[in-house]
């Protein structure tokens, strides 16, 4: 007859303690007794002190420790966490206290230390130990395992990544002073650990291969102003999302211009590069905006004439308002505004068009009277695209800043050529490739420029060695190499040039500027005082934007919002301005507390916050006029402060027509406590809205889907976070009451702490800030490193949360902690692997020979590999793993 898992192995139940971990069949009842007894016995004889004193692990050798945290996980964690049970994927039954010192089992070990670290474990209502054990234990197992990987660093595993195309958009931006973003001309980035720039996800493929060769053709006309003179017409078409309704009749809800008109700000906006000082037509197609074809009237376009000089210009057209408050009117309803017309009768609308913020010109467009069959007797305009043609009447090559960038000499006779050329190409390819090149580096360079020289003249040689440098693999990918003579699997600290590309991708999205190039070919970057000089003056320069809007936008969902569409008839009010306006404070937000090196527990409970007029009518605040955004200081009353009560988040964390108790609750365990619970099963039933014929509270709809215990285990963490906001609707306007009931905030935490409302909740997460300052740490080394964080940098992540601690929490701190950490400093050597030919490829990266030009790795399995490196391979080779010729004619 089989043993029952009671009775299975009792026969080796008089073995030593230390053999408890390492049977799986031993059996509960045993193991728990047997664990009691020897952990007691074991820790006063080892000691001679009493059982229940705290150990001193400190004072302990490592036999001494693990005769006493062996029986401890025995006693309170095997009876789930074995390798019959396994629950949340957990085993100690392997686990023994010297893997401390040799690495092992280091993913099981972290999150040992993460659950007892947060009180969860062992779960409430079990056997404790008791604070002091809990802290001691902790304390042991963090300090041993820092001190572990101080002495053996692991930075991860290596992989080769490309620049996402924000990155792109940027470093063309930085290297040719062209205000352009080409983000929008290459497809869009896959995203991983919650962020865009994660080396595993950052995949090629043959397309976006070609929209490289593509928009590096179009970037070479743009920077050398070598485009064409002839008249192109650009067309942006307007999406619809819009309705329209009435104020003085019944309205007729149809569909309306998601972008036009706009009355406040200059509705349609969209960035336009002038190719050459000219004029250039703004045009705007205007419909009457009906469903019925046959009702249809015929489209209008209305054109304006403006003089732009070359270079990026940003052109908006908006319908002024012209009503008086006292008339009847219809509201045309849209993404950005609301214009009102008369009712009465057709009126001429003024159109006016802007350039950069300046007034070019003002057209008069008739608004039309519709059918009579609808209920209004007049309808607004809806534009229905928008074009700018031209240049007309085009001057010569204009002096525009990127030309300055690219043309660093103007030879004025033939034999000064050669020695322009290399200047221009030596200094391109060593901004591009975030290093100095050498002979053979430029070489192949100089032979495109020359080709194109021959057939054309100096300029366009230049554009062509310009575009050859934007598609080679030293700028698209994040080059790396090893140190000559390093071993493979060994840890070496990266190159001083390297670490300029990583922190400039860390903190700019953008490659390095002249300085920090500067510095680390001197050798200087790594030295600590340079490098946290350099820290803090890229912090204070506008690039760094874009970790506001890249590793915020991505932390806080902002760039979900735009995907966001609350139900106009339930919230009438809202449209994009709004929407635009609560991105904007949360940006402006973030920022100030990065450059003003602020405390990051500002995210959780500030005092003050950035606010328009617009924004502060949404949140019923007073005394905020005007467009503009300014910091205003925050008043209890006022139910605001910290990122909880900012809209963004209340709105992204919602649905479009009510709120979310779990997405915001979810949203703050993921985010905010790095905490994130496990994904729910597949058959989990929806809420139910309503019972016995009455609508039901967002907590009644829990309370019922809690009934399911399968739900409960993690709706107990998620649902009290998510109840102490829902005082805020879905689109973080506060309110009182929800289905006819009143709110009740009152949440119960797991160990049946409560609090109530969003200042409960603050403080609940003041009560953690060592947790958050730890999440926060864990989101923001995850994007700086691009990616995902393992077990054994948490040690590390813990130690930059801990000196932040100590200096008032400062953010920077943070980044410097970061940036001088060993996950962002040093790199492993990849092992060799045999390539699909069978051979081992050569290093270092090097251009294929000949009429080719330059390439680029292609196939996914090689560039998704932990191994993979750029090699030139000669065409007879597989192509998964060869460099692919770019003709120069495909490049035009």
């Amino acid at each position: 007859m089989p043993e029952t898992r009671e009775n299975a192995g009792s026969a080796k139940g008089s073995e030593t303690s230390m053999s408890l971990f390492g049977r799986h069949n031993l059996g509960r009842t045993t193991l728990a007794l047997s664990a009691l007894v020897t952990a007691a016995t074991v820790y006063a004889a080892t000691q001679d002190t009493a059982p229940d004193q705290t150990p001193d692990f400190a004072a302990m050798t490592p036999q001494q420790a693990a005769n006493f945290v062996e029986p401890m996980l025995g006693e309170y964690c095997s009876r789930c966490h074995n390798d019959i049970d396994n629950i949340a994927d957990l085993s100690v039954e392997d686990l023994r206290a010297d893997d401390i010192r040799t690495g092992k089992h280091a993913d099981e070990w972290e999150k040992i230390l993460r659950r007892v670290a947060a009180g969860e474990m062992p779960p409430h209502g079990k056997t404790q130990p008791s604070a002091q054990m809990r802290a001691a234990f902790v304390n042991w197992l963090d300090t041993s395992r820092a001190g572990y990987l101080a002495a053996n660093p692991d930075p991860g595993r290596p992989a080769l990544r490309r620049l996402n195309r924000m990155e792109y958009a940027n470093s063309v931006r930085d290297l040719l002073a062209l205000d352009v973003d080409f983000s929008r001309e290459l497809p869009a980035d896959n995203s991983g650990f919650g962020f865009d720039n994660i080396a595993d996800v950052l995949s090629v493929s043959p397309t976006l291969m070609e929209r490289y060769v593509a928009v590096a053709g179009k970037v070479g006309r743009m920077a050398t102003g070598l485009t064409s003179r002839r008249e192109v017409v650009t067309t942006w078409q307007v999406p619809k999302d819009g309705s329209v309704q009435n104020s003085g009749v019944p309205a007729y809800n149809e569909r309306a211009g998601a972008m036009l008109p706009l009355a406040s700000r200059g509705g349609y906006a969209q960035r336009y590069y002038a190719r050459y000082d000219g004029q250039y037509d703004v045009s705007a197609w205007l419909n009457a905006n009906t469903n019925n074809e046959t009702d249809r009237l015929a489209e209008d376009k209305v054109t304006a004439r403006v003089p732009m000089q070359a270079g990026s210009h940003l052109v908006a057209l908006s319908f002024r308002r012209t009503i008086a408050p006292s008339e009847a009117v219809q509201v045309l309803r849209n993404d950005t505004d609301k214009v009102p017309l008369p009712l009465d009768k057709p009126k001429m609308l003024p159109l006016d068009v802007w350039v950069d913020g300046k007034l070019a010109k003002t057209l008069s467009v008739p608004s039309y009277r519709m059918h009579q069959r609808y209920s209004q007797q007049n309808f607004p305009r809806d534009v229905l695209q928008v074009d700018v043609a031209g240049p007309f009447d085009a001057a010569d090559v204009p002096d525009t800043a990127s030309r300055r960038a690219v043309f660093l000499c103007r030879p004025k006779k033939a034999s000064e050529e050669d020695a322009c050329a290399t200047k221009i190409i030596t200094t391109l390819a060593r901004r591009a490739w975030r290093r100095p090149v050498a002979g053979f580096d430029v070489a192949p360079l100089l032979r495109i420029y020359a080709e194109e020289r021959k057939a054309s003249d100096f300029e366009h040689g230049i554009e062509a060695a310009l575009e050859a440098v934007l598609v080679s693999p030293e700028f698209l990918f994040v080059v790396e190499r090893d140190p000559q003579g390093a071993m493979p699997g060994s840890v070496n600290r990266v190159s001083d040039l390297e670490l300029a590309t990583r922190l400039s991708l860390f903190l700019w999205s953008s490659i390095p500027d002249d300085r920090l190039l500067t510095l680390a070919e001197q050798g200087k970057l790594g030295q600590p005082t340079v490098l946290n000089a350099e820290i803090a003056r890229m912090l204070a320069d506008p690039r760094a934007k874009a970790l506001t809007t890249n590793f915020a936008g991505q932390w806080l969902y902002l760039r979900n919002l735009d995907q966001q569409r609350p139900d106009t008839e339930v919230f009438p009010k809202f449209d994009v301005r709004l929407k635009s306006a609560m991105a904007t404070e949360t940006e402006m937000f973030f920022a100030d507390v990065l450059r003003g090196d602020r405390p990051v527990l500002d995210f959780i409970s500030a005092d003050y916050t950035f606010l328009n007029q617009r924004l502060a009518e949404h949140y019923g605040i007073p005394g905020v006029s005007g467009p503009a955004f300014r910091r205003v200081a925050l008043r209890p009353e006022w139910h605001r402060g910290g990122l909880l009560g900012q809209a963004s988040v209340l709105t992204v964390t919602s649905y479009g027509n009510h709120t979310s108790v779990v997405k915001r609750g979810k949203w703050i365990l993921e985010n905010m406590l790095a905490a994130a619970p496990p994904p729910p099963p597949p058959d989990v039933p929806a809420l139910k809205t309503s019972h016995d014929g009455r609508l039901l509270t967002a907590r009644q709809q829990l309370e019922l889907h809690r009934a399911n215990p399968t739900c409960a285990a993690c709706h107990v963490k998620m649902d009290p976070m998510g109840f102490s906001l829902e005082n805020f609707d879905a689109v973080g306007q506060w309110r009182t009451v929800d289905a006819g009931q009143p709110i009740d905030t009152i949440a119960t935490m797991p160990d049946g702490f409560k609090f109530d409302g969003l200042t409960g909740l603050q403080q609940v997460l003041m009560d953690r800030k060592d947790e958050f300052t730890r999440a926060f740490t864990e989101r923001l080394m995850t994007y700086a490193v691009a990616r995902g964080l393992s077990a054994n940098d948490m040690p590390t992540v813990r130690a930059i949360a801990s000196a932040a601690a100590a200096d008032q929490y400062r953010i920077q701190t943070i980044v410097r902690g970061i940036a001088q950490s060993p996950a962002f400093t040093l790199r492993r050597v990849p092992q060799p692997f045999k390539a699909a030919y069978g051979q081992t490829p050569r290093l270092p990266l090097r251009q294929a020979q000949g009429e080719r030009g330059w390439g680029y790795v292609s196939g996914k399995s090689a560039l998704n590999s932990a191994q993979a490196e750029l090699v030139e391979a000669p065409s007879a080779r597989p192509a998964a793993l060869s460099l692919i010729a770019i003709p120069r004619k495909a490049l035009k």
